[in-house]
């Protein structure tokens, strides 16, 4: 098994009024460490544009401050309202951009993968998902605001997961090393 004990990540909850920000480091096992939790928010009366630099200033700093080595970001689902979703696109276009120029990695979960990773319910309320974050983490009370709990679960849900990941990924890379080695031998 892939140990991935140090790996710090960053969970987002992305949302253009209030995006959610975490940073967790994975310790031993299945331990994970609160490092820091917020809500950034941006006042819905200014220009798009204007919401969106804020959010991506916001987020820059926060990944040189915590130096997260990976980020989990909630991948953006169809909720109902067209104009929510698209808000919720752009700010999540400008926080992949945000640590893309950083080279950091960014995974996307779905709200269900986030919850059945770390309730084993997918479709587990939200009083559930804080009561698990704030137990897992060891908090003495719960996250607050939603976003700020959210954020936190997208990052252990992708602690968790980072050793399957890995263990896929390098499975994946022998698999076309010897595909590569196979098309040579056939070529000669």
């Amino acid at each position: 098994m892939t140990d991935m004990q140090g790996l710090r990540v960053m969970g987002i909850d992305p949302g253009l009024t209030r995006c959610g920000l975490s940073v967790v480091q994975a310790g031993h096992g299945r331990a994970v460490l609160p490092v820091a939790v917020g809500v950034v928010r941006t006042p819905h009366e200014i220009p798009l544009q204007e919401r969106l630099l804020r959010l991506s200033v916001a987020v820059e700093e926060w990944m040189d401050d915590y130096s997260p080595e990976v980020v989990a970001i909630e991948r953006v689902f169809e909720r109902g309202n067209v104009s929510t979703v698209m808000n919720t696109a752009h700010a999540v276009g400008v926080l992949m951009l945000s640590a893309a120029r950083r080279g950091i990695p960014v995974h996307q979960y779905t709200p269900s993968e986030a919850k059945k990773a770390l309730t084993g319910n997918g479709r587990a309320d939200k009083k559930q998902m804080t009561s698990m974050v704030t137990r897992i983490l060891g908090l003495s009370e719960p996250p607050r605001p939603a976003d700020a709990a959210d954020a936190l679960a997208l990052a252990v849900c992708h602690c968790w997961r980072a050793p399957f990941i890995a263990r896929t990924e390098h499975l994946a890379e022998l698999s076309g090393r010897q595909n590569t080695r196979d098309l040579r031998s056939g070529q000669q």
